[in-house]
């Protein structure tokens, strides 16, 4: 897995983290720390490219999660801490849709994916780039 950042203009600047190859175990964490280096440097929006990310893994949800909680300005839980990083998916429910991060693109098993963990529930997603630049 690689990844990519380009920084856009709408409404509000926009970093958009493009993942290219699959996120698993093996680099989620890295996600994780592209997003945390986004925010000191100043980003609180990004939309998550997804198009050329075939495959997400568990580890991918608590990344993209992760990710949410960082550009609203809270910690992240401890990746380490294993099913408790889950668990605080479940309190994030009640917030409803993220409006730092949307995502664009999911490939159909990425897709299924976040269907599966609803965290399609949590996040705007997007198939065409412009309009989700647009939806911030």
């Amino acid at each position: 897995m690689h990844m990519t950042i380009e920084q856009v203009q709408g409404r509000v600047p926009i970093a958009i983290l493009a993942i290219h190859g699959d996120m698993d175990a093996s680099n989620y964490e890295q996600v994780i720390d592209k997003a945390r280096e986004l925010y000191a440097a100043g980003t609180r929006h990004l939309l998550l490219d997804l198009g050329n990310m075939p495959f997400m893994g568990s580890s991918g949800v608590v990344a993209i999660h992760s990710v949410a909680l960082l550009l609203r300005g809270e910690q992240p839980p401890d990746p380490q801490d294993g099913w408790q990083a889950y668990h605080s998916i479940d309190h994030a429910r009640g917030g409803g849709v993220q409006a730092q991060v949307k995502l664009l693109d999911p490939q159909p098993r990425v897709a299924r994916t976040l269907q599966l963990t609803s965290m399609s529930d949590l996040f705007e997603i997007h198939s065409d780039r412009q309009a989700a630049i647009a939806s911030f």
